[in-house]
């Protein structure tokens, strides 16, 4: 894919240690490309890391994963997002595991992820870990995303409630993460519906996103301290950077145990069209204007050819069976009255035959 400056959806971002004063362990990325150059059709992927692990051992995991998925999908030609998701979350997590195994006081370190790639105005996500992602739609806010949480299967299975979950003492256990000694598996889950299946979940991948459509990628920063319906009003009320601010400033006041990154994503309020140009269309397009040009030719060459042949002569449109018709002028004095008939012709010496016209007489 080719890199660009300018997104084709708004893009708000900002990253906060937090009030606990802990070191920064969350990692994020947003990138914007076009296809290939005979492609044009906008790309735009984000990703949210949350590190874990010891001291600065969370903050290399997420770099790792961060570096290692976005270089994957800059070099991809965007023709399989799920499968080149899918390959590139378990490339960062052999590198992450990689790194701890060599380098003893970063042992035991992970990463979280959430990922967000959107393909002219096409929804691929991927995650895995704690760290989510919304789409605000119609004045409501839905989870797309699957917490992977110990208390997230407590619920699934009945055991506790959500309220509950909020201040069990295993709501921060993660059971799956990048960097563990078993291939991390992505979650392609992209749940738009309250007990909608797995299969359905999964179908909803490539899902066209709308006008207005806003989507959060964040880290359980934010959403351990604040509700969806809080985070829903916040982002109608503000401008998207404003909204993201507010989003942190109400984490913070809140205790802010966590660090708390936030990436948000509007739509633009007009719907884009975004087709791959097809190589047939494009010949068809040609030909026509070949035809075109060579009947316009055509046309100059004929009217050109006209104007140097000379004017017709302008011809009777009688039948010709109809007699033709003279007309011609005597002077007044030689007009002479027409007899009613001619005396009968005098015989001359010679055989010659002469007919004298009577004269006029005053």
């Amino acid at each position: 894919m080719i890199p660009k400056e300018q997104a084709h959806l708004a893009v708000a971002a900002t990253s906060h240690p937090g009030m606990s004063g802990k070191n920064n362990e969350d990692r994020y990325a947003v990138h914007a490309y076009a296809l290939s150059k005979s492609n044009p059709t906008p790309v735009l992927f984000a990703i949210v890391a949350d590190g874990i692990g010891g001291h600065l051992a969370g903050e290399v995991a997420a770099e790792i994963v961060v570096e290692t998925i976005s270089s994957a999908i800059a070099n991809s030609e965007g023709r399989d997002p799920i499968n080149t998701l899918k390959q590139a979350i378990i490339t960062a997590g052999q590198a992450v595991h990689a790194q701890a195994e060599t380098h003893q006081a970063q042992s035991g370190m992970g990463s979280t992820c959430a990922c967000v790639w959107i393909i002219g105005n096409q929804l691929y996500t991927a995650s895995v870990g704690d760290s989510r992602i919304y789409l605000l739609r119609d004045n409501t806010i839905r989870q797309l995303t699957v917490d992977h949480t110990w208390v997230q299967e407590a619920i699934e299975h009945g055991i506790i409630t959500r309220e509950q979950a909020r201040s069990h003492p295993q709501a921060h256990v993660i059971r799956r993460y990048l960097g563990s000694r078993q291939p991390t598996e992505a979650d392609f889950r992209l749940k738009m519906r309250e007990g909608e299946s797995n299969a359905a979940a999964l179908a909803n991948q490539g899902m066209t996103l709308l006008p207005h459509d806003r989507l959060v990628l964040c880290s359980d920063g934010l959403t351990d301290l604040v509700d969806d319906h809080e985070i829903l009003s916040t982002l109608q009320l503000y401008d998207l950077q404003t909204g993201v601010e507010k989003l942190v400033d109400l984490a913070n006041m809140r205790g802010g145990h966590d660090n708390i990154t936030i990436v948000a994503l509007q739509v633009p309020g007009v719907a884009a069209s975004f087709k791959p140009p097809r190589r047939k269309r494009r010949w068809l397009i040609a030909l026509a204007a070949l035809i075109i040009l060579a009947i316009v030719l055509t046309g100059l060459t004929l009217f050109a050819w006209g104007l140097r042949q000379p004017p017709p002569t302008a011809t009777s449109a009688l039948p010709a069976s109809a007699p033709a018709i003279v007309e011609t002028s005597i002077p007044p004095d030689t007009m002479t009255p027409s007899p009613t008939a001619p005396p009968p012709p005098t015989h001359t010496p010679g055989g010659a035959t002469y007919t004298p016209w009577p004269t006029s007489t005053p």
